[in-house]
């Protein structure tokens, strides 16, 4: 009985004391008005709200986001391989792989992919 006690009370003094280091060691600084307000996307906020972005980067997320897509569709066809027939599987995946390839030229011929403009 006592030994149940001693030893709880022990963890609970350690436990208390930890608690106790780590308020005193993590203490904050300085409240300035920028680490008060929130971080959104790596926008500075204390500049104007509507401040333009770069629609470069917005288009390269949407294109990666497609391709991801595209192969994320692919990653199945490894775990049903023996239940389909090859010719099925090859057809399908070769189809896929077309998508992706005529996705990528459209956007190469479009200039998404060119950073020089």
């Amino acid at each position: 009985m006592y030994t149940v006690l001693s030893v709880s009370l022990f963890s609970f003094i350690v436990a208390y004391g930890i608690m106790l280091l780590a308020l005193m060691l993590g203490i904050k600084s300085k409240k300035t008005r920028e680490k008060l307000s929130s971080f959104e996307c790596g926008f500075d906020p204390m500049t104007k709200v509507r401040a333009p972005f770069s629609l470069k980067f917005f288009l390269i997320t949407i294109i990666f986001l497609i391709f991801d897509v595209e192969i994320a569709l692919l990653l199945p066809l490894g775990v049903v391989m023996d239940s389909l027939s090859y010719i099925y599987l090859s057809v399908t995946c070769l189809f896929i792989i077309l998508i992706l390839i005529v996705g990528l030229f459209h956007e190469w011929n479009e200039g998404a992919l060119d950073w020089n403009y």
